[in-house]
């Protein structure tokens, strides 16, 4: 499991380091292609090693990094009506997943086998793939809506993890996207009525 984890990690910091390097040489200075590469191999493996041997609260940070970078890249590439679908169709997914599927077994087996995709703070655990689509609905409200309704977004989305929060304290497990991505949609939509 450990390789699989790294190898998706791996392939996601360096690609997202390509695309952020190559969105940067044309728009502030030039870098050549070649430097990009060696720059995103060696932030590829330089974040691996924070991620997979350092103390978890930089590894925290790295993944939290990894979440934001994927989340805006996905928000600014994907059209609205497509975000929408995607992004309702894995709050739904989430709950089975928790309750039915692979996340509710892993998370019996133990979460320490898939480090590089789980954010922990003490006894609480998220998913890189929850960080990911929080910020891709907070980064394409950004591009496609506006300051006012990416920070209705986020108070939407803060919401909907404070309340998730609450249920965890009640439940063992409890998916993290639902509640969160549901009230995130609604206010951020309802900001760009007003």
């Amino acid at each position: 499991m450990l390789v699989f984890t790294g190898t998706v990690v791996s392939i996601t910091i360096f690609f997202l380091s390509a695309v952020y390097l190559l969105a940067l040489s044309t728009i502030i200075f030039p870098i050549r292609f070649e430097a990009i590469l060696i720059f995103s191999a060696c932030l590829t493996l330089s974040s691996l090693y924070l991620i997979f041997k350092a103390s978890n609260r930089v590894s925290s940070l790295v993944i939290i990094a990894i979440g934001g970078a994927l989340g805006a890249f996905l928000g600014s590439s994907i059209q609205t009506l497509s975000t929408l679908a995607i992004l309702c169709f894995l709050a739904f997914y989430d709950i089975f997943a928790v309750y039915r599927g692979p996340i509710g077994k892993i998370a019996s087996q133990g979460l320490e086998k898939i480090r590089g995709l789980i954010l922990s703070f003490k006894d609480i655990h998220i998913g890189l793939g929850d960080l990911t689509f929080y910020s891709m609905l907070m980064g394409h409200m950004l591009l496609n809506f506006g300051i006012i309704a990416c920070l209705m977004s986020m108070v939407g989305i803060l919401t909907g993890c404070y309340l998730t929060l609450k249920m965890l304290e009640k439940k063992e497990i409890f998916p993290g996207l639902p509640l969160p991505i549901f009230l995130g949609l609604a206010s951020g939509f309802i900001s760009t009525l007003l």
